[in-house]
Formats: C-alpha cells, sequence, structure tokens
C-alpha cells in the first residue's frame, strides 16, 4: 500500500530521540508491532541498539511513545482549528473534521499504528492512551452536543454522532492514496460534509 510516512516527531531536544520514534513508526507501520525488531528501529534512526534502550527499555513503552506523539500532535491540530473557527457550532465541527482529515493523511502511518498495534501496549500505556483519546472525542461531543441544544443539529443521538464521524475520518488511513483522484483539500471538505449531514445540520431558511 502506497501510504504517506511524513515524520511525526520534531527534534525533541533530547539527541537521537526523534530519530529513533521516527524510525519505529516506520517499522510498525510496515511491519507490526511482532514485526518490527528494536534492532531494525536502531538502524533506522542511525543509532546504537544500546543507545535506543538507553532511551527506551522496551519495544512496548516505544510503541507508548510515537502513539503518544501522534495524539498529541492530532489534539493540537484539532483545538487550534476550534479556537478559529468561531463561535458556531457548524463552523467548529467541519474545521474540526477538516484538521482530522489532514492529521490522517499527512501521518497516514501513525493513524494506522494507532489503530491496529494499541492491543500491545502495557497496561497503564494502554489506560494512558485511551484518556489522551477520549479527550480528543470530547472535543467532537461537545461541539456535537453544542448544536443539538441550539437547534443547529436535529440529531437526537449527538454522541453516538459523534464517534461515527471520528470512525469515519480514522479509517481514511487503510485506503488514501496521495496519488489518488482526491487532493488532500477535497477530501478534507468532502468528510466535512459528510459529518454536517450525519448529524443532521439544520438549514437556514
Amino acid at each position: 500500500m502506497n501510504v504517506r510516512s511524513a515524520k511525526l516527531v520534531p527534534a525533541t531536544g533530547r539527541r537521537n530521540e526523534a530519530a529513533i520514534l521516527n524510525a519505529a513508526l516506520l517499522a510498525f507501520g510496515t511491519k507490526g508491532f511482532n514485526g518490527a525488531s528494536m534492532r531494525e528501529v536502531a538502524k533506522g534512526a542511525e543509532t546504537s541498539l544500546s543507545n535506543l534502550y538507553n532511551y527506551f527499555p522496551s519495544k512496548s513503552k516505544l510503541l507508548a511513545a510515537t502513539l503518544r506523539h501522534a495524539n498529541d500532535e492530532l489534539q493540537r491540530r484539532v483545538t487550534k482549528a476550534v479556537q478559529e473557527a468561531g463561535d458556531d457550532a457548524p463552523s467548529r465541527l467541519r474545521e474540526a473534521v477538516r484538521a482530522h482529515v489532514g492529521f490522517v493523511v499527512d501521518h497516514q502511518i501513525a493513524t494506522l499504528v494507532a489503530t491496529n498495534e494499541v492491543r500491545y501496549l502495557a497496561p497503564d500505556d494502554r489506560s494512558a492512551l485511551v484518556a489522551d483519546r477520549d479527550a480528543t472525542q470530547a472535543t467532537f461531543e461537545r461541539i456535537v452536543e453544542q448544536g443539538a441544544a441550539d437547534g443547529s443539529f436535529r440529531t437526537p443521538y449527538a454522541n453516538d454522532a459523534a464517534r461515527a464521524v471520528l470512525s469515519a475520518v480514522g479509517a481514511i488511513a487503510a485506503w488514501y492514496r496521495p496519488d489518488g483522484p482526491l487532493s488532500r483539500g477535497q477530501l478534507a471538505e468532502q468528510y466535512a460534509r459528510y459529518a454536517l449531514a450525519l448529524v443532521e445540520t439544520a438549514l437556514p431558511h
């Protein structure tokens, strides 16, 4: 599958850390958690295996770190988009969805890893990741609840609708091709319209 592999983690201030995390993400995305090896990650990061273990004591902890960075970046984008969208729920939902689609397109591998490999996290790391994901989901739920309360959205299933929007956007990672017929902007706009239809946006009179 032809997927995007934009670097997710910028320089962190700790030498080699960003390179290790980006190499790990690529390894997990192409070979899965079980297929990827710490030696392979070290090679991809151009560092030694012993140095890799200085940063991350286990493959599970390395996976947890990559997924934490992915969720942090998604939250940052969605929060910024919502803050800049204005006060009305339809505009806020449209821009939140567009931001989420942009993340999936830019970081397709990270989205796939977050979907497929989370079961390999240690229980404490899985709980922390679930809490972070819940915070992102809550942003969408608040927008849909706002619209349902003020009449902008007619859905009687506000929370379920928000979850359905997130599921639909996340699923893009399984089939998106950067050389496909839709541009990044076209895809974002298409899914924003899907989301507004799903919540039964009231049309202006």
